[in-house]
C-alpha cells in the first residue's frame, strides 16, 4: 500500500483550524463542567432534601444515557420543545457540559466525603462556621486528591469533542472527514488525525499527574 500525506500537508491550515475549535470546545466543556458539578454536588450533599433528590436523579440518568444521545436530542429534540434553535457549537458546548457534569459532581462529592470528619468538628470547635469549615479545610484537601480524576475527566472532555462532528460542528473530526472523503485517503488523515489527539492528550495528563506528584501530600490528613 502507498502512502501519501499530501492531503494533510496541503490542507493542514484547514485542519489546524479545527483543532482551534476542537480545543476551545474542549476548555469551555470543562470549565462550564468544573463549577457546574462542583455546584451539583455542594446541593447534592449540604442542600434540603427535595434538592438532593433531584440532583441524585440527574446525576444517575446522565451517566446511564451516552453522551451521543444527549448530543443529538438537544441539538434535534430541544427546539421542537421549546421553539429555540441551538447553533452547532453551542449545542455541543450544552450537551457535554450536562452530560460531564453529573461524574464531575461525583467525584467532587468523593473528594469532599474522604477529608476525615474529625477535621470538621476541630472546625467547629475552634469557632469556625459551615462554610468556613468547607472553604478552608475541607475543599484545599478535597481538590488535591481529587486531580488524578479530574485529569481524566480533561481527557475524556477533550475526546468526547469528537462526536460534535454528528452536528457539523467543524471540528478536528468533521474536518477530518471532509478531507478525507474528498482526497480518498482515509489512512493518511485519520492516522495523522489520531497523532494529534495523542500530542495534546498525552503531554496534559502527564502535567497533571506531574503536579498531583508534588502537591498530593497537601492532601493527606
Amino acid at each position: 500500500m502507498d502512502f501519501d500525506f499530501s492531503p494533510v500537508t496541503d490542507n493542514w491550515r484547514y485542519l489546524a483550524t479545527g483543532l482551534g475549535i476542537t480545543l476551545l470546545l474542549s476548555i469551555l466543556t470543562v470549565v462550564c463542567s468544573l463549577i457546574a458539578g462542583t455546584l451539583i454536588a455542594l446541593g447534592r450533599m449540604y442542600g434540603p432534601t427535595w434538592l438532593q433528590k433531584i440532583l441524585t436523579f440527574y446525576i444517575d440518568s446522565q451517566r446511564a444515557i451516552p453522551v451521543l444521545v444527549v448530543l443529538v436530542w438537544i441539538y434535534f429534540a430541544l427546539p421542537v420543545l421549546t421553539g429555540v434553535n441551538f447553533p452547532p457549537f453551542w449545542a455541543a458546548l450544552l450537551a457535554l457540559t450536562l452530560h460531564i457534569s453529573a461524574y464531575v459532581a461525583e467525584i467532587v462529592r468523593a473528594g469532599i466525603s474522604s477529608v476525615r470528619n474529625g477535621q470538621t468538628q476541630a472546625g467547629l470547635v475552634l469557632g469556625m462556621s459551615p462554610r468556613q469549615v468547607l472553604t478552608k479545610i475541607i475543599l484545599p484537601q478535597a481538590i488535591i486528591r481529587m486531580l488524578p480524576s479530574i485529569g481524566s475527566i480533561i481527557s475524556i472532555t477533550i475526546k468526547d469533542t469528537a462526536i460534535a462532528a454528528v452536528i457539523a460542528v467543524p471540528e478536528l473530526m468533521k474536518r477530518a472527514e471532509t478531507v478525507s472523503g474528498q482526497t480518498f485517503r482515509p489512512m493518511e488523515v485519520f492516522t495523522t488525525i489520531m497523532v494529534v489527539y495523542f500530542l495534546v492528550l498525552f503531554p496534559t495528563t502527564r502535567l497533571i499527574d506531574r503536579l498531583y506528584d508534588r502537591v498530593s501530600y497537601r492532601g493527606r490528613s
